[in-house]
């Protein structure tokens, strides 16, 4: 790993992980004698004792011992990692005139020239702590410290903390990275230490990982707080950090997910992070796909300097498959602090196992359990996974088996111009894990296609990585179904140099990635029109699923076609990016078109948002946090539902053909399909055209991204068929009966898509227009 040091003009310095060099650096050994008490400090639910060693000793208001904060940790470019060995303690003076405990650190022998202070203050509930580091060396952003929890009944957690915003410019609210926590709990109390930048990789149980920032003197400054109550994770964060108001919204569904016909209550918590007492001002709405307000009100709270309080909030029953939109708000003295999130019903359904839908990658955020994680993908029909072998991250391979799931592969990082000896024993190596995974299908790396549309690598990636592999997997008689890399993109150009350079015989899968931009997936240029570049139509959904069954048909050998990567990315107030809305829509039509086009199977990207390096943090300019189906609290995006919708119509489905409606409207487009519940047409119209988000400003990647609940396509066509009564559900599964009056029911269609069982057949020979 790379750490930053004090200087950014000097390069940085490769080291290892602080963690594993507090822990070899040893403890203070244990049963020592408790040394005397120095100071003592207190506030409203909160005292300090700094004994005459320098180690601090946190108590709750009753009095009982919680937490010990005993050594620091630095490190520089010289001396490496150097820690405290006790300290000398005295009283000062803080600015607004209160007093703070500051110790001055004693530095062992082998630390020449550096100093570590550390000062302690309180408020309610609350303690802040900053320690100060210099050295005559550079020294490394990362350090440490020392802390002891005291008989805490559950293992310390940390959890990454978000923000929520108000766009300025008037698009959708969205999340911001806000620190992180880490929870010590008790019966009946819990301790929050709050750090603005940790790494729990580098958390030890006897050492924090703490990150420093450098002042104008070129002191290293870390500062951390540490709060006591009954809180929840970002009320504790709020109060941390002393805003004058926080509010934290969760319920106790796994995913936000009720039950059809049940109430939902959703849960809040408001506290005061001020210095004083305040009236806070709360009010909440829940509202449903069409923004019909479902619940809300307001109400006035007064709250002590660090006090909380909690609030039920009950949203009336639904009474099908759905979503509401809730949002809650604190206001006090000028702040405000809201919370949002979703609740879903999504009814049992017994899936048949026929199914061509799965997730990319790994199932890897097993929160809020791993058995919860488990249930949701049976809930919404997942029947594969990417990516599942011994030891990976998320779900082992053979119990998502036995869930029904089928299991496959894909990894490797090819090493262009190795040798051949070394490609062999990288192929090994890497054999070894496919087999041992039972995986079906071997995906051989990934996006290895770069620069796109290039060509360049194909005869590379061939020789140092696709054949070694190909002929590893024959000696040790493994039957396992062998993908090309999933391209970025329907990379012609790649394609043909790997044809042509005797590729294709090597796999019996052709894998691709179809990164749809701001285009409806049933936009289909062809490559002639193709424009490649980061907003380039390159990145189009049907055009490149059918370019790339058309290179199968050229190329021959009955190869599959597999999307192990599909999306439908929801980065906020982006042009290039779909709405909360737009992406629901999106989920749907594609998973209807990979049917319709005889794709062997679709992995969508992914079940959670954020990453996997970051787990649920909140980063709103960068694509990769926004792919999941869930939000980054675990609640459900209109994309999962739209996905089970997806996957319960779809399962047993046999696509017929693509309906011809141009005798009655030119823009009017739909799928016909054959079900056990007999023929079932999608139908959309694209009257508002292919382009999403059209009006964007030129040259400006800002785009107002309206709310989830907001239909914003304008153009509506009005349809009539002799019919006594359809059936119509919506991308998030909503259905509704229309009947007939006079033998004729009269329906609306936009650019959205919606399933209707009842048209016939033949339903363009019915079809008018209203």
């Amino acid at each position: 790993m790379t750490e930053p040091v004090a200087k950014p003009t000097r390069r940085l310095f490769v080291a290892g992980s602080l963690a594993a060099a507090g822990v070899a650096g040893g403890l203070l050994p244990s049963g020592t004698a408790r040394a005397a008490t120095a100071y003592t400090l207190s506030a409203d639910g909160i005292a300090i004792v700094a004994q005459t060693d320098g180690t601090l000793v946190v108590s709750d208001g009753a009095g009982t011992e919680r937490v010990r904060i005993a050594h620091f940790q630095v490190k520089d470019t010289v001396l490496g990692n150097q820690r405290t060995f006790g300290g000398t303690p005295s009283v000062v003076t803080l600015a607004d005139g209160r007093q703070a405990i500051r110790v001055e650190y004693r530095m062992g022998a082998a630390a020449p020239g550096i100093t570590v202070t550390g000062t302690f203050d309180v408020t309610a509930r609350r303690l802040h702590v900053r320690w100060d580091a210099t050295s005559s060396n550079t020294m490394y952003l990362n350090s440490q410290f020392h802390r002891t929890v005291v008989n805490a009944s559950e293992p310390e957690r940390p959890t990454a903390m978000t923000r929520w915003n108000r766009d300025p410019g008037g698009g959708v609210p969205y999340e911001t990275n806000d620190g992180i926590v880490y929870a010590s709990a008790w019966p009946d109390l819990t301790a929050y230490f709050r750090l603005e930048s940790s790494r729990p990789a580098w958390t030890t149980p006897a050492w924090m990982h703490i990150v420093g920032t450098y002042d104008a003197l070129g002191v290293l400054r870390h500062e951390a707080d540490l709060v006591l109550g009954n809180l929840r994770p970002a009320a504790a964060n709020a109060a941390a950090v002393a805003r004058p108001v926080g509010v934290d919204l969760w319920t106790d569904q796994p995913f936000n997910l009720y039950e059809v016909g049940a109430a939902m209550p959703v849960r809040a918590q408001v506290v005061n992070g001020g210095p004083s007492a305040a009236s806070i001002q709360l009010s909440w709405f829940a509202r449903d796909f069409d923004g019909r307000k479902l619940a809300g009100g307001s109400s006035t709270l007064t709250l002590a300097a660090g006090e909380s309080t909690d609030r039920t909030l009950t949203v009336p029953a639904l009474d099908q498959q759905g979503i509401a939109f809730v949002e809650v708000k604190a206001s006090a003295n000028g702040a405000e602090a809201f919370a949002r999130t979703t609740l879903a019903t999504l009814p049992p359904y017994e899936y048949q196992g026929g199914g061509i839908f799965g997730i990319a990658n790994y199932p890897w955020l097993l929160e809020p359990s791993k058995d919860d994680v488990a249930a949701l993908m049976q809930r919404i029909g997942v029947a594969l996974v990417r990516i599942a072998y011994e030891g990976a991250p998320g779900i082992a391979p053979a119990e998502l088996r036995a869930m029904g799931i089928m299991t496959n592969i894909q990894h490797g990082d090819v090493v262009f111009d190795s040798t051949p000896e070394q490609a062999k024993a990288w192929a090994a190596e890497l054999v070894d894990v496919v087999v041992d995974a039972g995986a079906r299908y071997f995906e051989v790396d990934n996006e290895r296609n770069q620069p796109w549309m290039s060509g360049l690598y194909a005869d590379k990636y061939i020789r140092d990585g696709l054949r070694p592999v190909v002929e590893r997997l024959a000696e040790v008689g493994s039957d396992v179904k062998v993908m090309n890399n999933g391209l970025g993109g329907m990379d012609v150009n790649w394609t043909d140099n790997f044809h042509a350079a005797g590729g294709w015989d090597l796999i019996d899968v052709f894998a691709f990635h179809p990164g749809r931009g701001n285009f409806t997936p049933d936009y289909a240029p062809t490559p002639a029109e193709w424009v490649t570049g980061d907003n380039g139509t390159y990145w189009n959904f049907l055009g490149s699923v059918r370019e790339a069954k058309r290179r199968i048909s050229e190329y021959g050998g009955g190869k599959e076609l597999w999307l192990t990567e599909a999306y439908a990315c929801t980065r906020p107030n982006y042009w290039w990016n779909d709405t909360m809305r737009q992406a629901a829509e999106n989920v749907l039509l594609t998973m209807a078109l990979c049917k319709a086009e005889g794709v062997d199977g679709v992995n969508w990207y992914q079940l959670h948002d954020s990453t996997i390096h970051h787990p649920q943090e909140a980063v709103p300019s960068n694509t990769e946090y926004h792919f999941g189906l869930t939000n980054r609290d675990l609640s459900a995006k209109p994309s999962l539902l739209a996905f089970a919708t997806g996957t319960r119509l779809l399962e047993e489905a046999e696509f017929v053909r693509w309906l011809d409606f141009s005798a009655v409207d030119r823009d009017l487009h739909g799928l016909l399909f054959e079900t056990p519940d007999g023929p079932v047409s999608i139908l959309w119209s694209r009257k508002d055209g292919y382009l999403l988000n059209a009006d964007h400003a030129p040259n400006q990647p800002y785009y107002p991204h309206p709310e989830a609940w907001q239909d914003d396509w304008p153009s509506k066509t009005t349809l009539v068929i002799p019919r006594a009564r359809i059936t119509e559900t919506d991308c998030v599964g909503r259905s509704r009966v229309l009947d007939g009056k006079n033998g004729r029911v009269t329906f609306q269609v936009d650019g959205a898509p919606r399933i209707y069982h009842g048209l016939s057949a033949r339903p363009e020979q019915l079809v008018r227009r209203g």
